[in-house]
């Protein structure tokens, strides 16, 4: 198998405001390099600079990709050197928990000509705090959907047959893990397979999943029982020694939208919107839930109601992409004034030490 490169988001914007896993997707490296100082889009580059390199080097890369600006990236993972590179930067707040791990602040603030920006101070702290302002909006608009998500979940809950529920779950026990155990402790990993981003929601479902030989889509309703299936199948494959992939709702990080168990190469994913898939190769399979757990009728007999709650959600949502648009637009003039009083000379040095220490890991990896 040649390299792989997989893509996936470690933290996001959500109803519970930004909420992230790097504890978990960091867990079981050696060593991690820390970028602080700078801005959302040079930290970005150099981080992009060091996985391109590590690529072409035949070296599995992990990219972990930034909600807050599109096609940027919060870091990268090198499972062959069990190194990662991150944004350190607020909101992320990182610190590795894990004993041994080595830490390496990499600070790109010596590349900026404070003079440069005496004139810009005021401007500076206005733009920090309007990109506070906007992103608090957005989760707001998001904790508002998600209360009006409750009341389109009520409906089907009511409706619900949990015995029939608790059924699909066990028989996709069966299907997923078969009926042996691994001699050795599963492990969990979490992280999200997509984000609520300036351009709407994004995700990564497809290219997470598609070196595996089985894919069940769930389809459904809001409180089908979809998020109560993952987490009871989630407990079993690890208690049963598989290591699981936990990949949390972006919108709700309390409910979990997809298993990946690589063991058994197998992904069991929320195949609804915002990220509504269908089967198209051999391998998939669709579960669904209301098919199977709701009463028949559910959806015609309340169909006004659950129009009328539908088009709120979607408003609430719209508008909390508005506001991480807003506070990306002042990311970026941001960037402008930074990037004018950035040398380019020192900002180079920087990159450079960076790449040539992993450089220097990845081909000390090789000789061993």
């Amino acid at each position: 198998m040649g390299k792989q490169e997989r893509n996936i988001y470690a933290g996001g914007n959500t109803a519970k405001g930004y909420q992230h896993f790097y504890d978990s997707v960091l867990k079981g490296l050696d060593r991690v390099l820390i970028l602080i100082g700078g801005t959302e889009q040079e930290i970005s580059r150099l981080i992009a600079t060091i996985g391109k390199e590590m690529s072409n080097r035949c070296l599995d890369v992990e990219w972990i990709h930034s909600p807050f600006v599109n096609d940027e990236y919060d870091g990268v993972m090198i499972p062959g050197l069990k190194t990662g590179v991150v944004n350190g930067n607020y909101p992320r707040s990182i610190h590795p928990k894990a004993p041994g791990v080595i830490e390496t602040f990499v600070d790109l603030t010596p590349a900026i000509l404070t003079e440069k920006l005496q004139g810009q101070k005021t401007r500076i702290v206005e733009l920090h705090e309007q990109i506070a302002q906007s992103c608090q909006k957005a989760y707001d608009s998001f904790a508002q959907a998600l209360q009006i998500h409750d009341e389109w979940e009520y409906f089907y809950i009511n409706a619900l047959d949990r015995k029939k529920a608790n059924d699909v779950t066990e028989e996709l026990g069966h299907m997923l893990l078969g009926e042996h155990s691994l001699p050795k402790k599963g492990r969990s990993r979490h992280m999200y397979f997509g984000a609520a981003t300036p351009k709407g929601p994004v995700d990564h479902i497809q290219s997470l999943t598609a070196n595996l030989e089985k894919r069940y889509f769930i389809k459904g309703r809001p409180g089908s029982g979809k998020s109560t299936m993952l987490k009871k199948l989630a407990a079993e494959a690890e208690q049963k020694g598989y290591d699981v992939e936990v990949y949390h709702c972006g919108f709700d990080p309390n409910s979990l939208d997809m298993l990946v168990i690589p063991e058994r190469s197998v992904a069991i994913f929320d195949s609804t919107a915002p990220h509504e898939y269908f089967p198209s190769r051999v391998g998939d399979e669709i579960v669904d839930m209301y098919e199977r757990t709701i009463e028949p009728g559910t959806d015609e007999k309340f169909a006004v109601e659950l129009a009328e709650i539908k088009e709120r959600y979607s408003a609430k949502m719209k508008e909390g992409t508005g506001y991480l648009a807003e506070a990306k637009g002042m990311r970026d003039q941001l960037f402008a004034i930074y990037s004018q009083a950035t040398d380019p000379k020192l900002l180079e040095t920087i990159v450079h030490h960076t790449l040539a220490e992993c450089i220097r890991m990845a081909e000390a990896a090789t000789t061993e």
